[in-house]
């Protein structure tokens, strides 16, 4: 069973999430503040962090932060504020995903699900070798789930590690924004495609030597981007 944490001091709202989750056979915990959420999320094991951004204590924007310095878990950011700003700034900070109030607990859940389906591709029992993409110093294990740059690796969230592999797999073909939001977001309807903007920001940060003059990931002006081979 699946574990999740709710941060959120809203608490009619929290216990609603909640109650859904929970018909959908998650485990759930809340928490109501940001320092305890932080505290919370640091001491345990969970499979995904529903962090609201207004909170007493600590803000959604410090807990995100020093959550993301020391795990991967995915981090689904709520929040009643709809300026882009702040949908870029908790997407620069590692959240995986933002999602505006008010929204159906519906919609939450299927966020939610889509999110752990992408992360539980972990290592197989099975697998004899990892399966592995190099291009020029890059070396992507997508067995391990794991990024290198000169055989340092590289910290890298849910959505950052899909939406790169997917880039690598299909080098020097173009993508539109909609399509890579499509492809790795898998909603069509849901989300804003402001999102890849900043993903390929955040990767660009971690892989490229000089970020004004990328090597690996081009952007085509008016178009998208594309993987250069």
């Amino acid at each position: 069973m699946s574990r999740i944490l709710i941060v959120e001091d809203e608490e009619a709202i929290a216990d609603l999430e909640k109650d859904y989750l929970e018909l959908s056979d998650f485990e759930v915990t809340i928490e109501n503040k940001g320092d305890d959420g932080l505290q919370t999320a640091l001491e345990n094991e969970f499979d995904l962090i529903i962090l609201d951004l207004m909170l007493p204590g600590m803000d959604g924007f410090e807990v995100c932060k020093h959550i993301r310095e020391k795990k991967n878990v995915p981090i689904l950011m709520v929040s009643a504020k709809k300026d882009d700003i702040d949908k870029i700034r908790g997407l620069g900070l590692g959240a995986d995903d933002y999602i505006t109030k008010p929204f159906s607990p519906s919609e939450l859940v299927a966020r939610v699900k889509a999110h752990l389906a992408r992360y539980s591709r972990l290592v197989g029992s099975g697998s004899e070798s990892n399966d592995v993409v190099e291009i020029r110093g890059l070396k992507i294990d997508k067995t391990a789930r794991r990024v290198y740059v000169d055989d340092i690796e590289k910290n890298f969230t849910t959505k950052e590690f899909d939406l790169l592999t997917f880039l690598a797999e299909n080098p020097n073909h173009v993508f539109t924004k909609e399509e890579l939001f499509r492809k790795i977001w898998n909603m069509d309807s849901i989300g804003d495609i402001a999102t890849v903007t900043v993903h390929i920001k955040k990767i660009r940060e971690k892989i490229e030597y000089d970020t004004s003059n990328p090597q690996y990931i081009e952007t085509i002006w008016g178009v998208g981007y594309r993987f250069k081979v």
